[in-house]
């Protein structure tokens, strides 16, 4: 499955765990502003917002995992298997098939408020990139600077929820996770007071026991409130690398070892931890047999060019000898 989290110290930061049994060629990929989009049922996109961001590039069209476009929008696309119910084509609405909504909003919207205006149109389509390349079930989480939000294509209809936390993992839907997250409320970092018995004079008898109860299983709703308590609890320094660092704790403590979730077909693992400096435009990444951090600068692109740019990811494990 998946997590998605957002951070700001000094800048802002956005990224997620892809997690899942088997990985695509999937390359960090920029698509500059004069990169035409092609979308099956509402034309072409000549010019747009830039982007980068976690793509599997099919036929010169970039299916983007997770991107950020230059004005510091981000959105991710999550694992969603069972609830996600895409649509057949609706008149008067703006249809999109979901390998097309990342550039559908991430081309035309600056902020969390005008991807809610284009959302209102929204219809996801339920059409196949490929024959060979059909659908998955996602759901996704937008965000800036200021806020977060999460879509979600279900049965009745297309949802958006407010993401006060900044998380996102898998099923149930959202608005599950956000009620579940009370039953965690008495959690802290700080040492847990007796409440017990006080004639007892019960006393902790090791640091971290006011975390005590924090779920630490690979199920999509236990991640949802391990990443949202080591989240919403984090500090850092305002350093880039000190926010680069800390973000990639966040993800790690809900990261994925290969062998602990078997799958039919293998075992789900990490394949990549992300992080993007929204406000710079840099994608940092790493990999799960490569926990060195690497980055690629947007802004280091012709980003007035028509044609992709794309990283294959550093796999190799990268170990610095000081001896």
């Amino acid at each position: 499955m998946c997590t998605a989290a957002t951070y700001r110290s000094k800048d802002h930061y956005f990224g997620r765990n892809l997690d899942y049994e088997f990985a695509y060629n999937q390359t960090v990929t920029v698509t500059p502003r004069n990169y035409p989009f092609t979308f099956r049922r509402m034309g072409e996109m000549r010019t747009h917002y830039a982007m980068i961001g976690m793509a599997f590039v099919q036929e010169n069209y970039p299916l983007y995992y997770d991107a950020t476009n230059e004005k510091g929008l981000s959105m991710a696309g999550l694992n969603f298997p069972d609830n996600a119910d895409y649509k057949p084509e609706a008149e008067g609405r703006d249809n999109v098939a979901p390998f097309e909504f990342i550039p559908w909003i991430l081309g035309d919207c600056a902020t969390v408020g005008e991807a809610r205006v284009k959302l209102a149109r929204v219809n996801l389509l339920k059409e196949d990139f490929s024959p060979r390349l059909p659908l998955s079930p996602l759901h996704w989480m937008i965000s800036d600077r200021d806020g977060s939000i999460v879509v979600e294509s279900v049965k009745d209809g297309l949802k958006v929820y407010d993401n006060p936390v900044g998380i996102m993992t898998n099923n149930p839907t959202f608005d599950y996770h956000m009620t579940n997250l009370r039953n965690y409320m008495a959690l802290s970092p700080a040492d847990p007071e007796n409440r017990f018995a006080e004639s007892l004079g019960l006393k902790p008898y090791s640091r971290g026991m006011g975390g005590l109860g924090l779920p630490g299983d690979l199920s999509s709703a236990s991640r949802f409130v391990k990443a949202a308590f080591t989240k919403m609890n984090s500090l850092s320094g305002e350093s880039e690398a000190e926010s680069v660092s800390q973000f990639f704790h966040i993800l790690a403590s809900v990261a994925q070892q290969r062998g602990c979730c078997k799958v039919e077909h293998g075992y789900e693992y990490t394949i990549y931890s992300s992080c993007c400096n929204t406000d710079k435009g840099i994608y940092y990444y790493t990999t799960y047999g490569n926990s060195r951090i690497t980055g690629v600068d947007m802004y280091r692109e012709n980003l007035d060019s028509d044609k992709l740019a794309s990283y294959p990811l550093i796999e190799e494990q990268q170990i610095f000898m000081q001896n």
